[in-house]
C-alpha cells in the first residue's frame, strides 16, 4: 500500500490544538535521516516545511524525496518556477496572468479582500469569492500554502504567487491548513486499497466534456483492466487534476491534443517529473503541426501527396497553386485534427475565399493535391511496430472522412483488419512515417490509388474505440499498448 508522511521543519510546530492526521508528521532532520528505509513501499510526501528560499530545508526535502523516488507535493520543478530570481535578487512572488472567465469580478474581489494577499491552502482559499482562483493557480502550481494577490493593469488581470511557510502562519491559519491537508489526504492523495499490489500508478487524461474523444468510456475501462495485467494501477484523471501528476509514474493522455493547450503542456511537465508519457510533447509537437510533416516527409522520401506552402492570398501565388495543383485541391491549416480546417477548393473563386479565411488564422496555409479514394488506410503504429489496421470510408456525399456539417451522416463506415492483410507498400510507408516523428502510438492516414501509396499524416493520440479499432484484436490491442507502458517502466527504473 501507498505510504504518506509531512515533513515540517520542526515537529515543534505541532501543537495539540491542531486537528489529528491520519498520518505521520515528522520532521526534516529524521527525513534526512530515516529514509529512504530497507523494504519501504510506495511512499508519498507532503513538503510543509518553508520553500520559498533556495536550497532551504523545504528545497532539499522536495528534491532527496525526488531522489528516493518518492512523489512529493510541492515537487522541485514547481518550487524552481515560483522562486524568481532577477540578475540582482531574489523576488518574493510570481506574477501569474488570470484567464478572462475568472476576471468577471475582480473590482468587487479586491473591494472585498483589500490589499492584503489571500492565504490558499491546497487550492482552497481562506476567502470564499477567491476560490475559484485559488483553485485555478493550485492545478497549475500545486503548493500546500500559497499568499495570492490580485492586480490590474490595462485591463489584463494577474495574480502575485508566493510561497508561505508553516512558519508564517498563526495559530487559526494553522488550523484551516491541517483540515485542508486531511481532506487532501482523504481525496486528491487516497491511500491503495492493501488488495492493489501494482507496481506502478498510471494517470489517464481524459476530458468528460470532449465531443469527440479519442476514445469512448468502454474503451478507457478496457485500457485500466489491461494495465491491471501488466503491474500498473490506471485511473482516469481530468484537466482539473494535472497539477498532481507528480504522484504517478505514467500518463497516457486520451483527450485530442494541441500545441497551445493544456495537453501539450501536461506532457511537458510530466516528463519534466520522470514520467513515462504517451504521447510525449515532441510527438505532439511534431504531429499537430503539418508545417513539420510535410518538410519531414520531403527530406526523408515519405511518398505523400504533392504538397506546397501558401502565405499570401494575391493573384501571382493562385495562379502558381493552379498551374501545380490544379482543381480541385485541399487546403490545410498547419495546425488541425478530425478533418476540422482541412478545405477542398473547386475554383478560383473557392480558393480566394478559403485562403483569405485560413491566412487570418496562420501565416501558412499548406496546399496538397487532391487524391480521391473511397476510403483513408488508417494504421496503428507503437514504437515501430503496426498493430492494427482500418479502412475508414469517407462519409456520404462528402469528399473527407468526417462530415462536420452533417447531423445524421457525421462519419463514414469502417473495416477494421489484421496487419496481414495490408498491403506491403501501405505497412511500410506508415512505419516509415511515424519513425520520422518518434517512438510513441501514432495513427498514420494512407492513400492508395492505383498502385501508389501517399501518408497524408502522422496523428499522436489515435483514435482507440470500443468495438472500432479493436474490432479484430479485441482486448489484446489494449494489453499490447499497456505492456509497452510496463516495458518503458521497467526501463526506467534500471
Amino acid at each position: 500500500m501507498i505510504h504518506t508522511l509531512v515533513v515540517v521543519d520542526s515537529t515543534d510546530i505541532i501543537t495539540d490544538a491542531l486537528p489529528a492526521l491520519s498520518i505521520p508528521i515528522i520532521d526534516f532532520k529524521q527525513y534526512l535521516s530515516d529514509y529512504p528505509k530497507k523494504g519501504e513501499p510506495k511512499t508519498r510526501v507532503i513538503n510543509l516545511c518553508a520553500t520559498d528560499l533556495y536550497l532551504s530545508k523545504g528545497y532539499y526535502c522536495s528534491l532527496l524525496a525526488e531522489a528516493r523516488q518518492h512523489r512529493v507535493l510541492p515537487s522541485v520543478n514547481t518550487i524552481n518556477d515560483l522562486i524568481i530570481k532577477s540578475e540582482t535578487e531574489q523576488l518574493d512572488s510570481y506574477q501569474l496572468t488570470l484567464p478572462q472567465h475568472l476576471c468577471g469580478n475582480v473590482s468587487k474581489l479586491m473591494e472585498g479582500i483589500g490589499e492584503a494577499p489571500v492565504l490558499a491552502y491546497f487550492g482552497h482559499a481562506e476567502h470564499a469569492d477567491f476560490s475559484r482562483i485559488a483553485r485555478f493557480v493550485f492545478e497549475r502550481y500545486p503548493v500546500p500554502i500559497l499568499a495570492l494577490k490580485l492586480q490590474v493593469q490595462r485591463n489584463v488581470t494577474t495574480v502575485n504567487v508566493q510561497l508561505k511557510s508553516m512558519f508564517s502562519l498563526d495559530d487559526v491559519q494553522r488550523v484551516i491548513l491541517f483540515e485542508k491537508l486531511q481532506q487532501f489526504i482523504s481525496t486528491s492523495w487516497r491511500k491503495t486499497s492493501p488488495k492493489k499490489r501494482a507496481r506502478w500508478d498510471m494517470a489517464i487524461l481524459h476530458n468528460p466534456e470532449e465531443k469527440t474523444p479519442p476514445s469512448d468510456a468502454k474503451a478507457l475501462k478496457n485500457f485500466i483492466k489491461a494495465a491491471k495485467q501488466v503491474g500498473i494501477h490506471a485511473e482516469l484523471i481530468t484537466p482539473k487534476q494535472l497539477g498532481l501528476i507528480s504522484q504517478y509514474d505514467a500518463l497516457f493522455i486520451r483527450e485530442t491534443t494541441a500545441i497551445d493547450h493544456h495537453t501539450y503542456h501536461a506532457a511537458r511537465r510530466a516528463e519534466q517529473e520522470g514520467l513515462v508519457v504517451m504521447d510525449d510533447a515532441t510527438s505532439i509537437l511534431r504531429c499537430c503541426n503539418k508545417v513539420f510533416l510535410h518538410d519531414a516527409f520531403t527530406y526523408h522520401k515519405v511518398p505523400a501527396p504533392k504538397s506546397a506552402f501558401v502565405s499570401a492570398n494575391d493573384t501571382e501565388s493562385r495562379a502558381r497553386l493552379i498551374a501545380q495543383f490544379g482543381f480541385p485541391m485541399v487546403l490545410k491549416l498547419p495546425e488541425s485534427s478530425f478533418s476540422i480546417g482541412v478545405f477542398k477548393a473547386n475554383d478560383e473563386a473557392e480558393l480566394t475565399e478559403k485562403l483569405e479565411h485560413m491566412l487570418a488564422q496562420s501565416a501558412l496555409v499548406l496546399i496538397q493535391e487532391y487524391v480521391y479514394t473511397e476510403f483513408d488506410w488508417r494504421i496503428g503504429v507503437l514504437n515501430g511496430r503496426a498493430i492494427y489496421a482500418c479502412r475508414y470510408f469517407m462519409a456520404r456525399n462528402h469528399w473527407q472522412i468526417y462530415n462536420h456539417s452533417s447531423k445524421t451522416h457525421f462519419s463514414g463506415s469502417f473495416e477494421t483488419l489484421p496487419t496481414f492483410e495490408v498491403p506491403k507498400a501501405v505497412l511500410d510507408a506508415a512505419v516509415k512515417a511515424s519513425s520520422i516523428v518518434g517512438k510513441g502510438l501514432y495513427g498514420v492516414d494512407v492513400k492508395q490509388s492505383n498502385n501508389q501509396v501517399y501518408v497524408i499524416e502522422v496523428n499522436d493520440n489515435p483514435s482507440l474505440e470500443s468495438k472500432v479499432e479493436d474490432l479484430y484484436l479485441g482486448k489484446e490491442l489494449y494489453m499490447i499498448i499497456m505492456q509497452e507502458f510496463a516495458n518503458r517502466l521497467e526501463l526506467r527504473g534500471r
